[in-house]
């Protein structure tokens, strides 16, 4: 589909759930809900509990907001990685000890590993969180890539070089670890 036949008929969506049609949410919700599912589980670090949460406040944020959805500036399913990413990253704030005054209390699950994971995706700038998204949850090549954003291969690739060490730096050593 080209970006055009995105554009209208993503307006088209808009209107009919702004104007209260089901039919039309009930669309939107089945073509979007398998993507938002696997990106939210890559960002959680495979944590289903977190990726669960995240993914109910992300439906139910976008319910509340969608009248501030534009598809103008983004596609449906952009907007909803958009909600899910900040809410991801407010529910691992949450959860850190200090953050709730519960010092010295488990702030994670037994196996820190997912929650590891999904702190450093949390602590990327979107573009290298973009970039590792496409390439490693998405599946696409550099070229692929490349194409998409308007850019050469080779800057793809510096791009995903940088991207990477920002992500090991931030998941840190496994001395890091809790």
């Amino acid at each position: 589909m080209s970006e055009a036949d995105r554009r209208w008929r993503d307006r088209g969506l808009h209107e009919a759930v702004l104007a209260g049609d089901e039919r039309a949410w009930q669309t939107w919700y089945d073509e979007s809900y398998a993507a938002l599912e696997r990106y939210v589980v890559w960002r959680c670090g495979e944590s289903r509990d977190l990726a669960d949460e995240a993914i109910q406040d992300t439906w139910l944020t976008a319910v509340r907001r969608v009248g501030h959805f534009d598809p103008d500036r983004a596609t449906f399913a952009a907007w909803l990685r958009g909600i899910a990413a900040n809410i991801i990253r407010n529910l691992l704030r949450k959860s850190r000890p200090a953050a709730r005054g519960l010092v010295g209390m488990p702030a994670k699950p037994q196996t820190a590993e997912p929650w590891r994971v999904a702190e450093a995706l949390a602590e990327l700038p979107e573009h290298y969180e973009r970039v590792l998204r496409m390439k490693y949850l998405d599946g696409r090549s550099v070229d692929e890539i490349a194409a998409e954003g308007g850019e050469t291969p080779k800057a793809v690739e510096s791009l995903l070089t940088r991207a990477r060490a920002a992500f090991r730096t931030a998941y840190g050593s496994p001395e890091d670890a809790p």
